[in-house]
């Protein structure tokens, strides 16, 4: 299953504890522990006597999710997104790790090819790029003709007095 934690031989110099992640992401243990034991981010390695070892990619997938918790989504709807992700895009093992999520309130879309789509759903989110262009275009005419339509500073008695 996605995310389940083994025993392995990956280099330790490549592995972080437990105490080196929550120093790095700002997080607590009790966080780190809750979202392993609630398969939020689950550490990639074990060891023998039990201790959380961390990739990379780990690091990576618990930075995705805090951003996400600090935007405001819950865990139970990330973790929504992600069983959502893993059957929409079953070659994507961690999308936490693999994908560009964003989110717009309560709703998080990931982004991925040039196109949106709901996590939790897949539906599509049409975002049309030429009407938005236009809109800059029409953005940028308006800013530049109120640049040359301002009024030039009034010539006060003593400049013109200088002048002359």
């Amino acid at each position: 299953m996605p995310g389940r934690s083994r025993v392995a031989a990956e280099p330790a110099d490549r592995l972080f504890r437990s105490s080196d992640v929550q120093q790095l992401l700002k997080l607590s243990r009790r966080q780190l522990q809750y979202w392993a034991d609630t398969d939020l981010v689950r550490p990639t390695v074990r060891t023998r006597g039990g201790h959380h070892r961390y990739t990379l990619e780990d690091l990576v997938a618990l930075k995705a999710a805090k951003r996400l918790i600090d935007a405001g989504v819950s865990v139970q709807r990330i973790r929504k997104s992600i069983q959502a992700l893993r059957k929409i895009l079953p070659t994507v093992r961690r999308p936490l790790a693999e994908l560009v999520l964003v989110t717009t309130g309560d709703v998080v879309l990931v982004l991925q090819d040039g196109s949106a789509f709901e996590a939790a759903t897949g539906q599509e989110w049409i975002f049309v790029v030429s009407r938005f262009e236009r809109e800059v275009a029409l953005w940028r005419e308006r800013r530049a003709l109120a640049a040359t339509r301002k009024p030039r500073p009034a010539r006060t008695s003593r400049a013109i007095a200088r002048s002359a």
